[in-house]
């Protein structure tokens, strides 16, 4: 076989204008099945880019296994798309955001990536009852009690009443990724109680985005949920004030509160 002379090609590349798309970095679990699919339906559309690292973790979901992570935050950050700006950055476990601490997270991710926004799923959840102007709210997670006792805590801590809490006793995360849309809306319904101003579904691995709405349709209440939020924080924190992807709930029709608490750095 003749082996062809390599020559440059006589069109000179083009390049697209670059600054005009929007970059957003996520942090994800190994095991994680839900993110990626929740921000593509989310962000995909709008044509924002969102570009996702993994570490390590491990299951059974549980406080000790949670702590693990700490260590390998600043590692897994560094391995966002190097060199190229991101306009937030989003550390995808809400259970282990409450246990680590949402600065703690924050310092950690920011030792690689200094000076960008850093996101929590707890931190974006306090931002968006302060946007919503709600202090009272039910609690729905998907793991078991031992994991659901810290978060319900961190919102008491918070200055939450927490009129409610129940949890589905889930151990794995990848099973809390196929628990199917009518349990979460019949769960969402179970725990709501009179005396709530909005409901709060844990958890970045249940796939609870995308049925916000619908249980706001049949409560009357808004909706928080972990990567619900968390979009909606990443995508203010990144400028984009007007973004509204349809289908995801009423949060996504109001800005950060100025001066809200959360784990933006």
């Amino acid at each position: 076989m003749t082996q062809p002379t390599v020559s440059l090609s006589s069109e000179v590349a083009r390049f697209r204008d670059r600054s005009d798309i929007v970059r957003l970095g996520v942090v994800a679990l190994a095991s994680d099945l839900t993110t990626e699919p929740d921000f593509a339906a989310i962000f995909g559309p709008a044509g924002v880019a969102v570009h996702v690292s993994r570490l390590r973790n491990a299951n059974p979901v549980t406080p000790a296994n949670l702590r693990k992570m700490a260590g390998r935050l600043t590692e897994a950050a560094s391995l966002l798309v190097d060199g190229v700006p991101l306009g937030a950055i989003y550390y995808s476990c809400t259970s282990a955001s409450v246990v680590i601490g949402d600065a703690e997270v924050a310092a950690s991710i920011n030792a690689a990536r200094p000076g960008v926004p850093v996101v929590t799923p707890s931190g974006a959840a306090r931002q968006a009852f302060a946007a919503l102007g709600v202090h009272r709210i039910a609690l729905l997670t998907p793991y078991t009690v031992e994991t659901t006792e810290p978060m319900a805590a961190y919102f008491a801590a918070n200055g939450f009443d927490v009129t409610a809490c129940a949890c589905l006793g889930i151990e794995d995360d990848r099973d809390m990724a196929h628990v199917t849309a009518e349990t979460i809306v019949a769960a969402a319904r179970a725990v709501d109680t009179q005396e709530a101003e909005a409901i709060f579904i844990s958890c970045t691995a249940l796939p609870a985005a995308g049925v916000a709405a619908i249980i706001e349709a049949a409560t009357g209440k808004p909706v928080v949920t972990s990567n619900q939020a968390g979009a909606w924080a990443l995508a203010r924190h990144a400028g984009l004030a007007d973004f509204r992807p349809a289908g995801f709930g009423r949060l996504f029709d109001l800005p950060m509160a100025p001066g809200s608490a959360g784990a933006a750095a």
